[in-house]
């Protein structure tokens, strides 16, 4: 079920009333992302989200590009053990030392990956023949075969932080699947997948 807002666009409960949520639903989670850097990054927030709420990441997000050299994988790849304890002491990002050195982990293996047709042709390959269709949040599924490949295939090459829930609500937000209610105005906004 979605809410409808005072702009008369509906809208899922968890996008409905915080503006920062609101404006995040309504411009970016779905929409493709394709690129290497945009992909590296929203794979190490998710992880970062483990446990936490997504709008506690968001809010941290500015913080989080500021430590991360916006999420360069090359240049997150040549983070030292100096980098580890400066991000310790980051107030404005998670402090949690394994997710930070998943994260520079996930560089080096983001950077090893484009020897083999890169992060973005990977995490594509896992686009399922179809998306759901949830008419309320319950509908909407947390984990599917192809997320549990996908955290599968990343874990092998060297992804930590990428379970197989993980790996479904990183699906979800780059647009490889469409889990828009059916009668929220976002339905089909990606191109990806017909409202």
């Amino acid at each position: 079920m979605t809410v409808v807002g005072a702009d008369g666009r509906a809208r899922p409960t968890w996008a409905a009333t915080d503006p920062l949520l609101r404006h995040y639903y309504d411009t970016e989670w779905g929409m493709p992302v394709r690129d290497e850097r945009g992909l590296y990054e929203r794979i190490c927030l998710e992880g970062f989200q483990a446990g936490l709420s997504w709008a506690t990441i968001l809010r941290k997000r500015p913080a989080f590009r500021a430590a991360f050299a916006d999420f360069d994988p090359d240049v997150v790849a040549g983070f030292g053990d100096d980098d580890v304890e400066r991000l310790m002491r980051d107030p404005g990002i998670v402090r949690n030392r394994r997710k930070i050195a998943a994260t520079i982990g996930n560089a080096r293996a983001t950077v090893a990956l484009r020897d083999d047709g890169g992060l973005a042709r990977l995490v594509w390959s896992f686009r399922p023949e179809e998306t759901p269709r949830p008419s309320t949040q319950a509908d909407v599924p947390t984990v599917s075969a192809e997320s549990t490949a996908l955290s599968k295939a990343l874990r092998q090459r060297g992804f930590a932080f990428v379970g197989p829930t993980t790996m479904h609500a990183l699906m979800e937000a780059v647009g490889i699947l469409d889990t828009h209610l059916v009668d929220s105005h976002r339905r089909g906004s990606s191109g990806v997948w017909p409202a």
